[in-house]
């Protein structure tokens, strides 16, 4: 032979193969000439051989080295990789590590090298791995594309490698595998372009997401495996967990159940507990997990000897180890000795020793079963307040989060100070959730630092609630307020409602801080229009109009108690349609207003009125957040007095508080009373538009004024047709067809206990809060009004009359056939009445009026309630049922209402 040729066949061959999109099937394994194994060729073809002629003569020497079919890449770069130069002895084992070496660079996709051992030049034949063009994902439905690329490192214009399509189909497994779908597969497939370039598609199988379809536990003997199951926040996939996010496989909450299983045996006094070991293994069909603890409960411990060692000189040791919440002989509980360590320091901090270190040592007695504990109080510098910083604020002012603080630079440090700042500044609604105080350590052992780090939240708020009720029909409400106006701690707010029978508009302006001063001042200017907003009556046309303004001035006596005060003046107009509710009996040219017609309790309300109020509440208030309390209490005593000038008399008094609990668990607990009473002293009495209602809105299961004392007005209906009209011809109590006139009453109270219940991470993240609740009240106590009932069977007529009294009739003018050719309305009738005349006036079918609901019996109604940060805001659903009422009382199952931010 004239040419002694040593040449590798690699990628070339079977990458052809993949034009038009072929799959890469068994790509991470046909990395040959990387590798250095043999390739699998194509279907169709046969195994290349590759060709190694016998080794040239001992002394021959590479003249030159050229490179063939580089197209990116210059020729020098392509040697550079190998050893090979001329000069060199050209040898087998030679051009075998120059093979390896082109292939760990990964640039080729198939190379080669031969030598003529004539001329001694040696040819190195390259074909470059093609230019990756775009990057596709197909099949990615529950992952984002934005969230699987910058998982990967392949990206348009770099070089196509197959070891780093291996590596980048890993990463998206581990990627679905974060995501708990453990059954997913990842197939890469390339499309050869022109120029070689290639598209490299990863085709993505999602699979279902991974279930935690068993939990067994094995070696617990004094606890059940429901009673740990319970403890552990990972749950068995079921139909009452298909809300609950924590029933997908999660590996790092595996290690977190494992922790809480120690946690609770510890509280139970079980000191040796341990989990031997934690196997979480996939079903047969890939889809869910069965996870299995063996553990190893351990003898059960009391506590031995217990006591406190103060290192401090202002605390005495006997006196902590009074005040200690555990003895000698308690089963021993590790969360207690976590809770006595936090009570030991918040102690010692509200002492002024912020860098307080308690410690406790806690000794083991195998033989006895007990735990000596003893928490030593370690000496510490008293530490005053170095400095005060706030950092994040962009929109609210320094001072409106400064004098928030109940602690000052220069003091001494307390904890419970502290603690009340952070209270105080959660209250203000600006800033983000759960904020706290945090504590730095100053320039000296005895100096803090206090920083204030908030972020900012929407103070603004845009309000819309709607609902439906059987009296008003559709209502809506809406408002918009901005809590921090130009950044000052300003309130200001606008707010309209309207409904069928309701309008109203007002303007309001509170300054928490006048002058920088611990004085608010506020003011409120409204007009409220309601017709018949007492009145189940559609043809009704009643109107009541209050027009007014409002002077608000409150001041903090201490911490936690308030005092304000308050100016109100109102001009109320009450009127009625004198046409169809006026009626003049007796014929004396005097129309006045009918009760039969309006109801007693409305006639004596209408006519104009000025009403001068002066109020005043005195208030307490250590709730640790005013928007979303989770714990604390307020409370508020309210009195007014309508008699300083004006045309109305009374005094009204009310009472209202609220106490939070955390319950543990995320569940938080609420309970409200409220009530209140109003006594008039001047010659009207107490009149209807003063007293207390009570209904949706504020008691939740009962329409609007759907609870309390009314006057119903039950119809007869001659539903056989017999004429004869009898007890059974009398509409029930609950029919729609009554006339109902809710009185409102001078009492009443309402109360109100709730459960808020927790969800998995998934329903937090959308903002769901649900909720259980019972409201319990009564609104009574009123004067029972004098009754009527219309005569039988016609019903009762009320003549109209003109100005000077006379009745009106409708005269029939008649030819001298008897044929009507016109008619008239006159006060003299001619001819018999009946045939020429009829009376003119209102014609009430015969009823019985009935007064219900004047009772302190308790209505009590039970429900669930939802809260949810919806997209579009503030979401609030409401379905509850009457468990007691009384006679005349109307209930409405359903309620929402909606709102957003800004």
């Amino acid at each position: 032979m004239g040419s002694n040729k040593a040449k590798t066949i690699t990628a070339s061959r079977y990458a052809a193969t993949l034009l038009g999109c072929t799959m890469l099937a068994g790509l991470p394994l046909n990395a040959h000439a990387q590798d250095g194994s043999a390739p699998v060729p194509p279907p169709g073809q046969d195994v290349p051989v590759p060709v190694t002629a016998p080794a040239p003569e001992q002394g021959q020497v590479i003249r030159s080295i050229a490179v063939q079919g580089a197209q990116r890449l210059e020729p020098e770069t392509i040697v550079s990789y190998i050893q090979l130069r001329p000069g060199d002895v050209y040898s087998a084992a030679a051009a075998d590590s120059a093979l390896i070496a082109l292939a760990n660079t990964e640039l080729f996709a198939d190379f080669g090298i031969t030598f003529n051992e004539g001329t001694g030049a040696m040819v190195i034949e390259v074909e470059e791995n093609p230019i990756i063009n775009r990057i596709i994902l197909e099949g990615n439905r529950r992952v984002d594309a934005d969230e699987i690329l910058p998982e990967i490192n392949l990206s348009p214009r770099q070089i196509f490698t197959r070891s780093r399509v291996r590596a980048d189909v890993a990463r998206i497994i581990e990627l679905y595998k974060r995501q708990g779908r453990f059954a997913a597969t990842v197939e890469p497939q390339m499309v050869m372009l022109d120029q070689n370039r290639v598209d490299v598609i990863f085709e993505i199988s999602e699979g279902p997401k991974s279930k935690v379809r068993q939990i067994n536990i094995i070696g617990n003997e004094v606890f059940s495996d429901g009673d740990l199951k319970d403890e552990m926040a990972t749950q068995e996939a079921s139909l009452l967990a298909i809300f609950s996010s924590n029933t997908s496989y999660d590996p790092d909450r595996l290690v977190f159940d494992q922790q809480k299983l120690r946690q609770f045996y510890l509280t139970e006094g079980y000191a040796d507990f341990r989990v031997i070991s934690a196997v979480a293994e996939l079903t047969p069909d890939r889809e869910d997990f069965i996870i299995t603890y063996v553990v190893e409960e351990g003898e059960r411990y009391t506590f031995g000897d217990v006591e406190v060692v103060s290192q401090l000189r202002d605390f005495s040791s006997e006196a902590l180890s009074a005040g200690l919440s555990m003895a000698n002989g308690d089963w021993y509980n590790a969360e207690t000795v976590d809770d006595t360590v936090e009570r030991l320091t918040e102690t010692a901090g509200a002492f002024g020793y912020a860098f307080a270190d308690v410690r406790p040592r806690i000794i083991r007695n195998p033989e006895t079963r007990t735990m000596d504990v003893t928490f030593t109080v370690a000496e510490a510098d008293r530490v005053y307040v170095e400095a005060i910083e706030v950092n994040g604020n962009t929109l609210t002012q320094d001072k409106v989060i400064r004098r928030e603080f109940r602690i000052a630079e220069g003091d001494a440090f307390s904890t419970l100070q502290v603690r009340r700042t952070t209270a105080r500044i959660n209250s203000l609604g600006y800033f983000q959730e759960n904020f706290e105080v945090e504590q730095v350590e100053g320039s000296s052992p005895d100096r803090i630092i206090l920083q204030a780090n908030v972020q900012e939240e929407p103070t603004g708020q845009l309000t819309l609630s709607a609902g439906f009720s059987s009296l008003e029909s559709f209502i809506f409400n809406g408002s918009i307020q901005q809590n921090n106006f130009r950044g000052r701690g300003q309130t200001v707010a606008l707010g309209v409602n309207y409904s069928r029978f309701s309008r109203s508009a007002n303007i309001s302006f509170t300054e928490p801080k006048v002058f920088d001063r611990d004085i608010a001042l506020g003011f409120d200017i409204y007009r409220q229009d309601f017709n018949n907003g007492y009145f189940d009556r559609d043809q009704a046309t009643y109107e009541q109009t209050t027009t007014g303004f409002g002077v608000r001035v409150g001041v903090p006596l201490t911490e936690y108690v308030s005092f304000l005060g308050r100016y109100t003046l109102n001009y109320q107009q009450i009127t009625i349609d004198e046409n169809q509710f006026f009626a003049d009996f007796d014929g004396d040219g005097t129309s006045q207003c009918e009760p039969l017609l309006a109801g007693r309790y409305l006639c004596d309300a209408l006519g104009d009125r000025l009403q001068s109020i002066l109020g005043a509440s005195l208030s307490y208030n250590n709730l640790n957040s005013r928007v979303r309390p989770t714990s604390g209490s307020n409370a508020a005593l309210s009195v007014d007095w309508a008699g300083l000038g004006g045309d109305t008399q009374y005094v009204r008094a009310r009472v209202n508080a609220a106490r939070y609990w955390n319950l543990g668990s995320g569940f938080i607990g609420s309970l409200s009373l409220e009530g209140g009473y109003i006594y008039g002293y001047g010659d009207e009495g107490v009149l209807l538009t003063e007293r207390s209602f009570l209904g949706e809105g504020q008691f939740r299961g009962f329409d609007i004024r759907g609870v309390g004392p009314r006057v119903v007005r039950r119809f007869y209906v001659d539903e056989n047709g017999d004429g004869v009209l009898t007890e059974d011809d009398l509409l029930d109590l609950g029919d729609e067809r009554n006339q109902d006139d809710a009185l409102g009453g001078n009492a009443y109270y309402l109360a109100r206990a709730e459960i808020e219940i927790p969800l998995g991470a998934g329903a937090r993240e959308l903002g769901l809060r649900p909720s259980v609740f019972v409201d319990v009240g009564s609104v009574f106590d009123v004067d029972r009004p004098q009754l009527v009932q219309s005569p039988l069977p016609n019903g009762l007529f009320i003549p109209q009359r003109d100005g000077d009294g006379n009745a009106l009739f409708q005269q029939f003018i008649r030819d001298s056939t008897g044929t009507v050719v016109g008619q008239q309305i006159v006060t003299n009738p001619i001819g018999p009445d009946g045939l020429n005349n009829q009376p003119v006036g209102s014609q009430l079918p015969p009823f019985v009026e009935e007064f219900v609901g004047d009772s302190p019996s308790p209505r009590v109604s039970v429900g669930i309630g939802v809260n949810w940060n919806s997209p579009f805001g503030p979401f609030r659903i409401d379905v509850a049922t009457t468990l007691l009422k009384e006679r005349g009382d109307e209930t409405k199952l359903f309620s929402f209402n909606v709102g957003t931010q800004f």
